[in-house]
Parts: C-alpha cells; structure tokens; sequence
C-alpha cells in the first residue's frame, strides 16, 4: 500500500546525499516523498537539478540568537505536517533535524532518526526519545543510545556513484590522487596535500594527476599554485560527477566524515582520512579508526603533518600497489550496500 513520507536531510552534503538515496529508493516502492532540506545554498550543490519537490524548514544552526528562527521553522514544519499527512518522517541528523522531528512529535507522526557518525550528535542523542527507531551506520555506535529502539542499517550512500567512467581527460594507467574535504573543502586539508602535490612533482620520481574538490574559496588559489608547479590537476569547488572521480583515483585523501567514509567502503579506495580536529564529540577520528581497524585506511593527524610528510607517504602508496589493493579489499569487507534499502524497510515497519 503505498505511503506518504518525509525525508528531513538537511545541513551539509552529507546528510542531504543519504537522505536523498532513502528517498530514491521509497520513490521505487511507489511511496510518495518529500523533502526537507534547511534552505542552505550548500543544500543546492547537493541536489543539483532534481526536479523533486522541496521544502525549505528554514531552520539556522541552534544557538540562543536563533531561537526565534528555530520556533518559526517548528511552526512551518507542524503547518506543512498538517497540510501533507504523512505516514512517517525520516531525520537524518543534525541542527536541521530538530524542527522537522518536533514538529512531527507534536502530531504524533512517527518519527525515524538516522546517526551517520560512530558517536552520536547532540540532536540525535535528545531527539532519539522521540522516535520509533534510531537506525545507526557504525557497529558500535548503539552503546551510545542506551534505553533507545535502535537497529544497524549502515549509511545509505547514492547510487550514481558506481559504475561510473573515468574521468577522459586522465590517461588509463596514470597514478590519480582524489582530494576531498567534504561538499565544503576543508582549508587545511587543502593547503598541506596542495603543498604536498607540488613537493612531489618536484622530486620528478613519479608521473601523476591530482583531482581536488576544494570549496569555493580556495578554488582560483589551489589552481594556480598547481599551474606554476607543473601539477596535472582538476581543481573543482564542488565536483558532482563523484563518481568519475572516484573511478579515475587510485588514492583518495580526505576528512573522515562519514559519507566519505561509507563511499570508500562501498568503492573500495584506499585512502589517507585527516579528521576534522574541531569535530564535535572527536567523532571524526572515531570514523578513521573503524575504517582503520579493518586495514582499509591510514589516518594523519593534522598537528603532526607537513607538506614533506605527505609527499613520503604518497611515494610510498605509489609504490606499494599490492598494498593499494588489499586495503581495497579491506574496506569493501566493512561496506554495507543495501543501507538505503534497509532504512526504507524501518521507514515501513513504522
């Protein structure tokens, strides 16, 4: 019989990419879905040019000054439940999700929370007394929702990902490195590996190319330091052929956040994961380490590195292609690839 449904995903790319794959995969089981992204101009890279209906809650990051935004965003959220009816509501996490969920509440619509990160964030965690279920992407992470309806279904990761071309413009069998810091870039990622690239072309050891998605602000900077130093590099602010990039990299450095994360798994890339050190909760290192337990990644610590640093371990990776691959091996071991379907199936049960 088919339902109605709401997919509250909004905050960054990676809570607006696995919600956007749950919601896929109910459109195909003939439910009705709509979307709720906090209206963020970041949320607009993420849905490129989806012709599927949104609605913008308004919600702002929590904090004492945006109170009265967060009361008006409840307001709308409960105005538009009531207008829609909808069978069930799925947050995926974040500030975002506080007035899709209460608002929910408030008309007695259960609610399904999702926790991407090994350690749960603040609204997960109060939220979580709220919902039906509590579905969670990391072995272990339950131990921090004791007394809650929780089940494991991995982090739902989208489908355009795989079985995508390489990239034309990068010759077969030339050694690719991807960096990413996430749909926002990440400053110091982007300096150091930046840094590094250029430390490794000088060395003249190795032919290779770079993609690097880098934010905005980077951008024109990272393209010209690359330019003078000879680096063969595609410099993207924001990159939405993801899966070209991944298909084309034989080596991926970035954050551990934990859309990242689950695309390694689910591609199988080795990579070099530098964790946010601001990370609420040190949730990003936490990420690492489970990927890192199962021999699939490294992690840097971005105190301890250098651009010279770097540049050593990637000639080491270069040379090391039989470890290359069995760290591939390793990560595919740990991928969930049905994520998005067992979240539509709690979505249903509830």
């Amino acid at each position: 019989m088919a339902k109605t449904f709401v997919v509250a995903c909004g905050g960054t790319g990676g809570h607006v990419f696995p919600g956007l794959a749950v919601a896929d995969e109910l459109e195909r089981r003939g439910h009705t879905v709509e979307v709720w992204l906090a209206g963020r101009d970041i949320e607009a890279c993420a849905t490129g040019d989806s012709e599927r209906k949104l609605f913008a809650t308004g919600m702002r990051q929590a904090s004492l000054r945006t109170l009265p935004h967060a009361l008006r965003s409840v307001w709308s959220c409960r105005e538009r439940i009531k207008s829609l009816n909808p069978d069930a509501l799925l947050a995926m996490g974040s500030y975002s999700s506080l007035p899709p969920v209460l608002a929910a509440h408030l008309r007695r619509v259960p609610v399904v929370l999702h926790e991407a990160n090994t350690v749960p964030g603040k609204a997960v965690e109060v939220l979580s007394r709220y919902a039906a279920m509590t579905a969670y992407s990391f072995a272990g992470t339950e131990k921090w929702l004791h007394g809650r309806r929780t089940c494991r279904t991995g982090l739902p990761v989208r489908s355009d990902l795989q079985g995508c071309e390489r990239f034309s413009e990068i010759p077969d069998g030339a050694f690719t490195f991807f960096v990413t810091g996430g749909s926002q870039g990440a400053r110091r990622v982007n300096e150091l590996v930046s840094q590094a690239m250029c430390l490794l072309k000088q060395s003249g050891t190795y032919e290779f190319y770079v993609i690097h998605q880098c934010g905005q602000a980077d951008e024109q900077h990272l393209r010209e330091r690359y330019q003078s130093a000879g680096v063969n590099a595609k410099v993207c602010a924001f990159i939405r052929e993801m899966g070209s990039a991944y298909a084309t990299a034989d080596f991926v450095i970035a954050r551990a956040g934990a859309s990242t994360c689950w695309e390694l798994c689910l591609l199988g890339k080795p990579a070099l994961l530098i964790p946010l050190p601001e990370a609420k909760r040190n949730h990003q290192h936490l990420n690492a380490a489970a990927l890192m337990n199962g021999g699939g990644v490294d992690e840097g610590i971005q105190s301890e590195l250098s651009g010279r640093s770097i540049m050593r371990y990637l000639q080491n990776k270069i040379k090391s292609p039989e470890k290359l691959a069995s760290m591939g091996a390793a990560l595919k071991a740990l991928a969930v690839p049905d994520a998005a379907f067992r979240v539509a199936d709690v979505m249903e049960s509830v």
